[in-house]
């Protein structure tokens, strides 16, 4: 875990399952929301419940948990507002609170004095001027916008204070509008971008229309499926971790909160290991090729730097792609080795069979494809697949035991009509 004068590895928590695996993969802390109040109301997310359970957690193995409170409020929502942060404070015990509306800021001052507040990148600082404003209200930490470049960042950290900790995303989705704060979702769809509730239209193709000539539709084509004039490339920083570090950054943030456990994995595992590297030797980092080749078999668009060297008026990062890049399909996540049999109990999350040569993702370390070499029902009756959602089977592999949360996978290629993770 990072202690005080390294940097963090955050990673999203969109539910208990992605927060346990984030844990178990290397982060140092999670961003995680209740049921209201943060801006990513598809995830899971947790219920009070299990924001205790999960804080707790959390915890116990060393890792803070930011509850996100991000939305941009609309009056009918300051109704339940004082509860929730009682909540989130006194009961959930988080460690701060991410915040972008000013009147939900004043409110967490109001009842939780105590509680850390970070600025969310919703609230899109860009300048030293503006951190300096949100630490004089007592906020802790500030999210820069993903429209800071690295340059900028290493002027603002001359310029404010010390103690104020800055954090910006190095991995994952960006927005088409300033830093998120959108509205073609409320538009088209009529769910609230703002709220939480974004349908991620900026990702939809598009055609032109003259006034004139509604009847003929224009598609704005650069291939035969045209052109998607709104959708950004994906930030991967992985390759430049050390100019992250030495800019002045405290926290490197994973976005992810609506995608799957094995994304969630995927990135904490690297960037935990590319930030390790870093610490062991600076002078010498190099990305390891591992790296590249575990991000590039999640779901995501084509990789970019994102605006840390370029500014959106050089290089607005378009991606006119509509597809996603090269996913793997996740087949099953080990949840223990039977004591008795030495076999490894693994959860079902797709179709597969006794002979499969499948690809492992661990917590630490690595091993080569293993080869399912016999499988049994959860009666321990020999199978030959395992064709049921969430069943529980138990295999023999070819590698002998993998550790708990190791996830077994298919590449791309080979497609069963199965679903991605």
């Amino acid at each position: 875990m990072s202690s005080d004068m390294r940097v963090e590895v955050l990673s999203p928590a969109g539910d208990m399952e992605k927060l346990k695996t984030v844990i178990a993969y290397g982060a140092d802390a999670v961003y995680m929301s209740g049921k209201s109040f943060g801006l990513r109301t598809f995830s899971g997310n947790f219920t009070h419940d299990e924001m205790v359970e999960g804080i707790a957690y959390a915890h116990a193995h060393g890792v803070k948990c930011y509850v996100t409170l991000n939305i941009l409020a609309v009056e009918e929502d300051l109704q339940y507002l004082d509860d929730e942060i009682d909540f989130v404070a006194h009961e959930a015990k988080a460690d701060a609170v991410l915040v972008s509306d000013p009147g939900i800021f004043a409110r967490v001052r109001k009842v939780a004095p105590d509680l850390e507040i970070h600025i969310s990148t919703q609230a899109s600082v860009t300048n030293s001027g503006a951190c300096t404003f949100w630490q004089e209200q007592g906020a802790s930490r500030i999210v820069l916008a993903r429209e800071v470049s690295l340059a900028q960042i290493r002027e603002i950290r001359k310029s404010i204070d010390p103690s104020l900790q800055l954090e910006c995303f190095v991995h994952g989705a960006m927005c088409v509008a300033y830093s998120g704060r959108c509205l073609l979702s409320n538009y088209f769809t009529g769910r609230r971008s703002n709220g939480g509730a974004c349908a991620q239209p900026c990702r939809w193709g598009y055609s032109v229309v003259e006034e004139k000539r509604p009847d003929l539709i224009m598609p704005l084509e650069e291939d035969a499926r045209g052109t998607y004039i709104f959708g950004s490339k994906d930030i991967c920083m992985v390759e430049h971790v050390p100019e992250m570090i030495e800019s002045g950054i405290n926290s490197l943030k994973i976005e992810g909160r609506i995608k799957g456990a094995y994304y969630a994995a995927c990135a904490t595992k690297v960037y935990r290991e590319a930030v390790d590297t870093y610490y062991r030797d600076p002078s010498s980092y190099k990305a390891d090729p591992r790296w590249l080749e575990l991000l590039d078999k999640v779901v995501h668009r084509d990789y970019d730097t994102g605006f840390f060297y370029h500014s959106p008026s050089e290089d607005a990062k378009i991606d006119s792609s509509k597809s996603y890049n090269k996913p793997a399909f996740v087949v099953g996540v080990v949840s223990g080795v039977e004591e008795t049999t030495g076999l490894v109990r693994v959860t079902q999350k797709n179709k597969f069979y006794s002979g499969d040569v499948l690809n492992v993702l661990m917590p630490s370390g690595y091993v080569d494809p293993v080869t399912v070499l016999e499988m049994y029902d959860d009666k321990h009756n020999p199978i030959d697949s395992c064709p049921h959602p969430e069943m529980t089977v138990y295999v023999k592999l070819s590698c002998g035991n993998l550790p708990e949360l190791s996830f077994l996978s298919r590449d791309g290629d080979k497609d069963y009509g199965i679903n991605k993770m």
